[in-house]
């Protein structure tokens, strides 16, 4: 069964999308079949994919609501190696559809990846900057979430909301609800702001602060305006290869998860 990871933080501009789009490239790198959702009315990490989301016909909107299974929407990216569930604006007036809903409104996407879980080793869900409907959906479907973010003190303040969000959830819809770590991205060892910002998250969380940290990259920034992750248009770039450092802890995580398990 595939793992779902909500990559989630309402704070705008801490690399959502680009950690989705080159986290999944990463992980189809390593042999791992992976699905990218684009649950952010935006669509960045649909163009960002090389996917026009001013052409779809069935989009995350029509699998939200019911108008459309999940493996109609699906997209093969093909210059990005992985699956995208794509979206486009119409996805603004699903979230206030499912804001009318009385029945299980938070449940929908959990729904709808049910026949389609087994498809995919990994699926990654890129949620909108805000704690909002869609947000909801992502976390409740998910196994666990991961939180990007940058080493500024405004980023720490976000943070509680999120984690008191989290904490909501596991109390009443996703009870197996986990962090699956906290992700130091556009980080400059030159701020020492950056560095007091990071010690302070592993002192506070540990082991749930992954090691690998991305970097401040301009590849990174450039790659989406081709449409492909960073690992194909610059793989020796500091980006690609953080990201490919990136899937290599999540893997052996996984790994010693399930050993724990059994």
């Amino acid at each position: 069964m595939g793992k779902i990871i909500a990559v989630a933080n309402q704070k705008g501009g801490v690399a959502k999308t680009t950690t989705c789009i080159n986290l999944g490239a990463s992980l189809v790198a390593t042999r791992r079949r992976v699905l990218v959702i684009d649950l952010d009315p935006q669509g960045n990490a649909t163009v960002g994919s090389g996917v026009d989301k001013n052409s779809l016909t069935v989009s995350t909107y029509d699998v939200l609501l019911g108008k459309a299974p999940a493996i109609d929407a699906i997209v093969h990216a093909e210059a990005s190696t992985y699956d995208v569930l794509p979206t486009n604006g119409d996805l603004t007036a699903a979230e206030v559809e499912l804001m009318n809903m009385m029945v299980a409104r938070e449940q929908r996407l959990n729904k709808a990846l049910e026949p389609i879980r087994d498809n995919y080793d990994f699926i990654l869900i890129d949620c909108p900057p805000s704690l909002n409907m869609l947000t909801l959906n992502a976390l409740v479907a998910a196994d666990s979430v991961m939180i990007p973010m940058q080493c500024e003190y405004y980023a720490l303040e976000g943070l509680t909301a999120l984690l008191n969000t989290i904490e909501e959830i596991r109390g009443s819809v996703n009870p197996n609800l986990e962090i699956e770590g906290l992700l130091r991205t556009m980080y400059d060892p030159r701020n020492n702001l950056s560095g007091d910002v990071s010690g302070q998250l592993i002192m506070h969380f540990g082991d749930k602060v992954y090691r690998t940290v991305i970097p401040r990259n301009v590849r990174l920034a450039e790659a989406p305006s081709h449409g492909i992750p960073a690992l194909q248009y610059d793989r020796t770039s500091r980006g690609a290869v953080a990201y490919l450092a990136l899937a290599g802890e999540i893997l052996r995580r996984t790994g010693e998860q399930q050993k724990e398990a059994v």
